[in-house]
């Protein structure tokens, strides 16, 4: 009788009502008591949730505010661009804006040049990362921790402290103006063997361990059982690049020199004149330059998010 009392309050608890005990059924009136709260606990949930929501909506639309503009900008004319106060929805659409650029700058030269960077960037910082990332997580040799810890400490150090000796180096190897200069300093990211790593610690060991045993060599285990299980985070490693590599403008500005090689991030300078800017032409290569990463962000969302997710399940 005991035990069953108190499976009785225990489930009464549970239920969110208050423990009667085994005695004769509850009144109506304690059930209606009961309705209540369960009522009065929803509608705190709901309000709860409405509340969150609408500041996430809020937070989303802050954040489309730049890109509504941008939009917008580029269907104007170039002296309604900064017009105070801001004209969101333009008088008079000007769509000769996405025919004109095309002529006035040999803008299909400059997507092929960063498209052929990014993709060859990207394809060798996956590579790297995950080869380098395996050998942090699944080999173990003496001071492998103390050299990761130093690998990664890199990234603390800003880009603008070795910019000069960089271009020494590339200058006396006699790859400045080309692209082999940019993508041999970007083909190493410390970023995303950390990203890679923190993948593969959710990896078990035994598995591992048991390719070994059946013969597989340390590159066979990472191609044929670590790669398989890591597309969440190969996708978000490559769009992470991709868009870092895309939108890059100061190694392009440094590394190269001739109009031809120039990149559309350098590409949309020419824009800017002596004395003025051509504020409409530059938003308009912007949103064209923006689809591209819209593109392969919406076909590798999925990936990207859950790679996110569980790169910091385990340290």
């Amino acid at each position: 009788m005991t035990n069953m009392a108190e499976d009785l309050k225990a489930h009464e608890l549970r239920a969110g009502a208050p423990f009667i005990g085994p005695g004769p059924a509850r009144t109506p009136e304690d059930r209606r008591h009961t309705q209540r709260r369960r009522s009065t606990r929803e509608q705190k949930k709901r309000t709860a949730n409405v509340i969150i929501y609408g500041v996430l909506a809020v937070l989303v639309l802050a954040l489309l505010v730049p890109f509504i503009w941008m939009l917008s900008s580029s269907l104007k004319e170039n002296n309604q661009v900064l017009t105070v106060p801001i004209q969101w929805i333009p008088a008079e659409f000007v769509w000769s804006n996405y025919t004109d650029i095309w002529t006035r700058i040999p803008m299909m030269g400059y997507l092929q040049n960063s498209l052929y960077l990014a993709v060859i960037i990207t394809c060798l910082q996956v590579l790297t990362g995950s080869l380098a990332a395996y050998g942090f997580s699944k080999v173990r040799f003496p001071g492998r921790d103390v050299l990761f810890l130093c690998y990664i400490g890199t990234i603390a150090v800003p880009w603008q402290a070795y910019m000069v000796p960089q271009y020494i180096m590339m200058q006396q190897l006699g790859l400045t103006n080309s692209f082999n200069s940019l993508i041999l300093l970007q083909a190493f990211g410390a970023f995303g063997v950390f990203l890679m790593r923190q993948y593969y610690m959710t990896i078990p060991d035994e598995l591992c361990e048991a390719a070994r045993i059946d013969g597989l060599s340390e590159y066979g285990i990472w191609a044929r059982v670590i790669l398989p299980l890591s597309k969440p985070a190969l996708a978000s490693l490559a769009l992470l690049t991709f868009v870092n590599t895309w939108n890059d403008y100061m190694g392009p500005f440094i590394y190269l020199t001739s109009n031809r090689l120039w990149t559309v991030q350098l590409g949309l300078r020419s824009f800017v004149g002596q004395f003025d800017a051509e504020y409409a032409m530059i938003m308009t290569g912007s949103v064209i330059s923006v689809i591209p990463i819209l593109i392969i962000f919406l076909i590798g969302q999925r990936y990207f998010i859950q790679g996110i997710a569980t790169s910091g399940m385990k340290g």
